[in-house]
């Protein structure tokens, strides 16, 4: 059975963010960081692709993957820690669909809706993997940067 996952990535941007809002394009920056998020999760995804996604991220991300990880801290090596993460992963997926559905802004937030599913062999158990998720993402903005990912997911 062929499932498709909705994924909502919400934007909350800091009152401290020196993002000026009047210069901040919403749709531009969630369609960029959908792009970029998945170039990465593509068959054919490389090492130029997963350092033009971290490239939204600030050096301390904090990254929380519910119902997984339950810890959002921020890490002085948090970038680097997703960065080693994704080269694991990097590759793995022989069947991937990423669709963007919409994006919706206001009151300093912004909201993406998009369908994904994949396919693909685990790095570590060689086993095929099927992940088709309900997920929301928050992603925190300081500085015009990503600074706190958190991800919900069934």
């Amino acid at each position: 059975m062929k499932l498709f996952v909705s994924i909502c990535l919400v934007l909350i941007f800091s009152t401290a963010n020196a993002t000026n809002t009047e210069s901040f394009n919403p749709e531009k920056f969630a369609k960029d960081y959908f792009n970029a998020w998945t170039a990465t999760q593509s068959p054919t995804a490389t090492k130029e692709d997963i350092e033009h996604y971290l490239s939204f991220l600030t050096e301390d991300i904090g990254h929380q993957h519910l119902p997984y990880d339950s810890d959002d801290t921020r890490n002085s090596n948090g970038k680097n820690d997703m960065r080693e993460g994704m080269g694991y992963y990097l590759g793995g997926h022989t069947d991937y669909l990423g669709k963007l559905i919409s994006y919706t802004d206001g009151h300093n937030v912004v909201v993406l809706k998009y369908e994904t599913s994949s396919k693909g062999l685990h790095p570590q158990t060689k086993q095929v993997v099927v992940q088709n998720y309900f997920t929301i993402e928050v992603l925190e903005i300081e500085n015009g940067k990503i600074s706190v990912i958190r991800k919900y997911s069934e």
